[in-house]
């Protein structure tokens, strides 16, 4: 970074956004942002700024992760703070964006929540939205700003690329109908076969899974989803490939939320390793599945990522591997 650089960006962190962004920075190899979050008695939130960003472009990470309201309150109070304090530009870098899966209206009397939390984020001042793997990428269209949508998959399957030679012969399994073609792609870049599951979800804690379409006998599985939550849907596929002949299971996924009854069912499964990303902060949660967990960063990504959006340069050109975005 030049020192005029250093003087006209600056990344500030919220809460759950502290250690990314300090790594983000020391990509950057830029002093982080200093402000002060403090909570009144009463749970209110104060920002303060500690730094002049009159005129700077400003960037603010804050994962939208458990507990999602207060985060993405934490998140407008910054975005609030930023503009009135004359910021030029306001990025809200949310590496995970709550209430992601209220999408549509799958049935009568629902609200659309990710249209309700974008129209929020904009009229909280942001001007841009930098964000990792959305559940939907339609999402992209509920803000009024520009949104720069980005993958792990490059992380993800580097990771893979590193440790192929031990894997064996593989088969890259989608765990639902939705995510085939983010399946398709991983089985382009690793060289794998393709397989699908058919997924029934009756409601946000419960899934069913029905049957499997290919093979997978004497073969190493690998599944990739968005985000593991309660982890019924891959335990359950888990053991729906381990019953076809799966040799063992291997699943990934770009934020780790593990809530509810998920550590329990990871580790009584017969999942070997669970590979994630720390869009979401590392926790009790993370530590619970040490011995099967591994934590890959996305912080040079995202460094990289606000680097070319100060500068006016290209986001997709840091996907040059051929690895898309769900859907």
């Amino acid at each position: 970074m030049s020192a005029t650089d250093r003087e006209q960006l600056k990344i500030f962190a919220g809460t759950t956004g502290r250690t990314l962004a300090q790594a983000m920075c020391d990509h950057l190899e830029l002093p982080i942002g200093q402000a002060q979050l403090n909570t009144f008695p009463d749970g209110e939130l104060l920002v303060k700024l500690e730094e002049d960003v009159r005129g700077r472009d400003c960037y603010v990470v804050q994962s939208c992760s458990d507990p999602v309201n207060q985060n993405i309150m934490e998140l407008l109070v910054f975005i609030d703070c930023l503009r009135r304090a004359s910021a030029r530009r306001i990025t809200a870098v949310i590496p995970d964006l709550g209430y992601a899966r209220q999408d549509r209206k799958d049935e009568g009397r629902v609200p659309i929540t990710a249209k309700l939390v974008a129209n929020l984020i904009v009229t909280a001042g942001a001007q841009r939205v930098l964000c990792m793997d959305l559940h939907a990428a339609q999402i992209q269209g509920f803000f009024d700003i520009p949104v720069d949508h980005l993958t792990a998959a490059p992380v993800i399957s580097d990771h893979f690329r590193r440790i192929r030679g031990e894997l064996g012969e593989l088969t890259i399994v989608s765990p639902d109908v939705g995510n085939v073609k983010v399946a398709n792609m991983y089985a382009n870049l690793l060289g794998a076969d393709l397989a699908i599951i058919d997924k029934r979800r009756h409601s946000g804690s419960k899934v069913s899974v029905k049957n499997l379409i290919g093979s997978v006998e004497g073969t190493t599985v690998l599944m990739f989803d968005d985000m593991i939550s309660t982890a019924g849907t891959v335990c359950e596929a888990a053991a729906v490939v381990r019953d076809h002949g799966a040799k063992e299971v291997h699943v990934a996924c770009t934020h780790g939320l593990f809530v509810g009854m998920a550590v329990e069912r990871l580790l009584e499964s017969s999942i070997r390793s669970i590979i994630t990303t720390d869009t979401v902060p590392v926790g009790i949660r993370h530590k619970a599945l040490e011995s099967k967990l591994v934590v890959l960063s996305v912080a040079t990504l995202l460094g990289e990522a606000v680097h070319r959006i100060h500068h006016d340069q290209s986001i997709s050109a840091l996907f040059t591997h051929g690895a898309g975005t769900k859907r």
